[in-house]
């Protein structure tokens, strides 16, 4: 259940971020100057602050930690592994490619979905390998990079008018307000490109696929199944990585900031809050009193995958034009009051729905492309 639990936090911290590219041209403005207001300026600094950079690297240890658990259980049941683990994440690809090009373009299942291949070979190596691999092909352009930045921009500032290219910012908001379907459409495979060219691919490289790999070292490693014999060292763990993750994260609003300290910012101080996250759902877990309380995100992460679509599809009929055109009509601070009204709807539909089905709709279909055979999809009432 604990995976579950996680895998459920993190959907509602991604939505949170992804909640101000859905109602806002985020890709093309400076946040800080865009939203300026002091209710809107609070709101931002604390999505960036607590949830920024921090979740999606969990979903990302835990992508990595699924694949071992399905090899675990393909192998136990004489199936072919590699073969069945292609099937998936070619599926999860398919999935990807229609949500980014006809739903929204902030789509991460492609990513997923090719890093995913690469991370299948590495699966052959221990558990330990896997892990320092993982945090050497993190730790070490990151730091690299963090020293770079800082000779390099030491000094320099951009200024706000820099940080946004009002032409693109126009033309999304006319595009998604008034446009036709196929106008953005358009445009959102422009966005997607902005951000997923090949000039990014070294990005995704170092900021995803590291995470999958420590997540699947950590699989092998046991790691989670032993929280109780290392309760102590995970407790103090969770406070260094709090303190370090909070401080790093609020140094741009601290300090004059510049291209160093700002990626310094989430790659260090969103990894830090990402450990943190993980840690402290797995201890509160271990309460059974909070394990209740926590039960409905287990619902969430479960049917994860229709979760995340879902929040897709309302949030784009909402805010483009095929829907009720609200793009770039409501505050920061009301988009975020939305995603809880939505998270709390999803809750409830899941929980009900999980009481007759066995698993998402979307998770159902993705299994019976990975496995090639009819799955039951409603429990059976059988007792």
């Amino acid at each position: 259940m604990s995976l579950d639990i996680i895998r459920g936090i993190s959907i509602l911290g991604i939505f949170l971020v992804n909640m101000m590219s859905f109602h806002s041209p985020l890709l093309y403005i400076d946040p800080l100057t865009w939203w300026d207001e002091p209710l809107e300026k609070a709101t931002y600094i604390f999505i960036d602050v607590f949830a920024q950079a921090s979740f999606y690297p969990l979903f990302s240890l835990l992508f990595g930690y699924s694949l071992i658990l399905i090899r675990e259980k393909s192998q136990s049941r004489g199936l072919n592994f590699p073969v069945l683990a292609v099937r998936r994440l070619f599926m999860l690809l398919m999935i990807g490619i229609f949500h980014a090009f006809f739903v929204w373009h902030g789509d991460i299942l492609i990513e997923y979905a090719l890093l995913g291949f690469l991370v299948l070979p590495m699966l052959v190596f221990s558990g330990r390998t896997l892990l320092l691999f993982g945090t050497g092909l993190y730790g070490i352009p990151t730091i690299l990079l963090v020293f770079l930045l800082m000779f390099t921009s030491s000094g320099s500032q951009m200024l706000p008018s820099e940080l946004t290219d009002i032409q693109a910012v126009e033309q999304s908001l006319v595009v998604y307000q008034s446009g036709t379907f196929w106008e953005i459409t358009t445009q959102r495979v422009s966005d997607w490109y902005f951000t997923n060219n090949l000039g990014n691919l070294p990005f995704f490289l170092i900021s995803i696929y590291p995470f999958m790999l420590i997540g699947a070292g950590v699989a092998k490693e046991s790691w989670l199944i032993r929280t109780r014999q290392y309760k102590h060292e995970i407790l103090i763990l969770c406070c260094l990585t709090f303190v370090v993750g909070l401080i790093v994260k609020l140094l741009p609003y601290w300090l004059e900031g510049n291209a160093a300290v700002q990626f310094a910012q989430d790659s260090i101080g969103g990894f830090s809050l990402t450990i943190f996250y993980g840690l402290w759902i797995v201890l509160l877990v271990e309460k059974e009193s909070l394990r209740r309380w926590l039960a409905p995100f287990a619902a969430i992460g479960k049917m994860s995958l229709s979760n995340y679509l879902f929040q897709s599809v309302i949030a784009t009929l909402i805010f483009y034009s095929y829907g009720l055109g609200l793009y770039g009509e409501i505050s920061l601070f009301e988009g975020a009051l939305l995603v809880l009204a939505i998270f709390v709807v999803q809750l409830l539909c899941s929980s009900l729905w999980l009481r007759r089905f066995s698993y998402g709709p979307v998770e159902w279909l993705w299994r019976l492309v990975t496995y090639v055979k009819f799955v039951k999809l409603r429990k059976s009432t059988e007792k």
